[in-house]
């Protein structure tokens, strides 16, 4: 069929995630045929850098050969098998390797197939396990406000975006929010951040976070949160020293910590997982999107030996974890992370990525000159540019005026897929994005929403 033909059919027959569909009513989706390297090409053959990473998970950039290779192979060989009571090699291959990347006391591995059941399935064992230890009341879930863990119902029960929670409210549990460390609109004190500047304080918002914690201490079961990076909330970026105080917290009041690095795994902050610039360890960790260079879904809950031992008993004692997926640790997604843990050994990837890390961060600030601006921040190979009406007040746009919309759809004009926040436009790019693309990409930023802060009078 012709793309016309196609984009009709599409128009008539499917309903697209996160979009609201009347937006296209007189208008075509962006129809994406090929991708290669960092580049997405549509049915005309014009090409698009993919700043996003396709929803924060390509990695090494689009059809990596050695990837690709990895998945061929195992095409001839076995494509799906239950993992209830059967295993096969590329899960075992795969969970060793990761055990050795990751803090000694995280060697237990369950497999699931997206990153909101890798965060339901660390959020139904920290639970469960407080049951199988004989010990009540801890049933209570601590999360930040603007936070995000997914869109099945107990992931958004912790999440703190309004506008992903819609009329669903009614069917989550409760979970004790607290104010995020959102550093541009401090909830403590305004003047102690500048975005010029950057952070003047002694972290005052963990007190929130941990007044509330103390109150309730004997109640809470875990303590989740996005190391260091909180994505759909905004691109927020905080400092370790918080992770590391919220680690002692855990210590103190015998809570778990959970990390969700679904977004923030395998390199995107600069080393390979976030946790490691606090020097902590997690009680459960949430993997997922990057863990197979994002060419397959595949996600992991992975949790230390204790956990695992609160699980483990005669089947009549009812400890059983009753939990699972269909494609569980399928062959076809375990031999792409395989081969995307072999991109990052053949490539050198962490040992080269400092350098692009610096380059971004540095360069980033020049678009705090750029009309509507601001805001910059960033981590790794992630940086954000928060839209405000007036730069001094700090005061935001009025939402029915869809700025960071308008920057998505003046943004492809000039080949870039730019899908805001809200108002946040934001780079999220592949590990393997040069210098001369980093360069190149923030003038075209910088530019496009130049243009878009002129079109609306700014």
């Amino acid at each position: 069929m012709d793309k016309n033909t196609l984009l009709a059919l599409d128009k008539r027959l499917i309903w697209h995630p996160y979009t609201q569909m009347k937006d296209f009513e007189k208008r075509d989706l962006l129809f994406i045929d090929r991708g290669e390297g960092v580049y997405l090409f549509d049915k005309d053959g014009k090409r698009y850098f993919d700043t996003i990473s396709s929803w924060w998970c390509i990695i090494h950039g689009h059809n990596h050969p050695l990837i690709m290779e990895k998945i061929r192979k195992q095409l001839g060989r076995l494509d799906q098998v239950q993992f209830a009571g059967t295993t096969h090699e590329g899960p075992i291959l795969l969970a060793n390797r990761l055990e050795g990347m990751l803090p000694q006391p995280l060697k237990r591995f369950f497999f699931s197939d997206n990153g909101s059941t890798a965060v339901e399935v660390a959020l139904k064992m920290s639970f469960q396990y407080w049951k199988n230890k004989g010990i009540e009341g801890r049933e209570f879930f601590v999360s930040l406000e603007r936070g995000y863990h997914g869109d099945t119902l107990g992931t958004m029960s912790l999440g703190g975006v309004p506008a992903f929670e819609g009329p669903f409210s009614p069917l989550t549990f409760d979970s004790m929010r607290v104010p995020a460390p959102y550093c541009y609109r401090c909830p403590v004190d305004p003047d102690n951040y500048s975005p010029e500047s950057g952070r003047k304080c002694s972290l005052e918002c963990f007190r929130l976070l941990e007044e509330r914690v103390n109150d309730r201490a004997d109640r809470i079961c875990a303590i989740i949160v996005e190391p260091l990076l909180m994505g759909a909330g905004g691109m927020l970026v905080y400092p370790p020293e918080y992770l590391k105080r919220l680690r002692e917290l855990c210590d103190r009041t015998g809570a778990h910590l959970i990390l969700d690095e679904v977004a923030t795994g395998f390199g995107r902050t600069g080393k390979m997982f976030a946790f490691e610039h606090a020097r902590i360890c997690p009680d459960f960790l949430c993997l997922s999107k990057g863990i197979t260079g994002g060419t397959l879904p595949l996600a992991v809950t992975v949790t230390n030996e204790e956990v695992f031992q609160a699980f483990y008993a005669d089947y009549t004692e009812g400890k059983t974890f009753f939990h699972g997926h269909t494609f569980t640790a399928n062959p076809i997604c375990a031999a792409s992370a395989l081969g995307s843990l072999d991109v990052f050994e053949q490539e050198d990837v962490m040992a080269r990525l400092p350098e692009r890390v610096s380059f971004l961060q540095d360069e980033k600030s020049r678009l705090l000159d750029v009309p509507m601006v601001g805001d910059v921040r960033g981590i790794g190979m992630v940086a954000a540019f928060e839209l405000v009406r007036d730069k001094e007040t700090r005061a935001p746009f009025d939402p029915a005026l869809r700025v960071g919309w308008k920057v998505y759809l003046k943004g492809l004009e000039k080949g870039l897929v730019l899908r805001p926040l809200l108002d946040v436009i934001y780079l999220f790019l592949p590990l393997c994005t040069t210098k001369g693309q980093i360069s190149r990409l923030l003038e075209d930023t910088a530019d496009t929403i130049s243009k878009v802060a002129k079109k609306i009078g700014y």
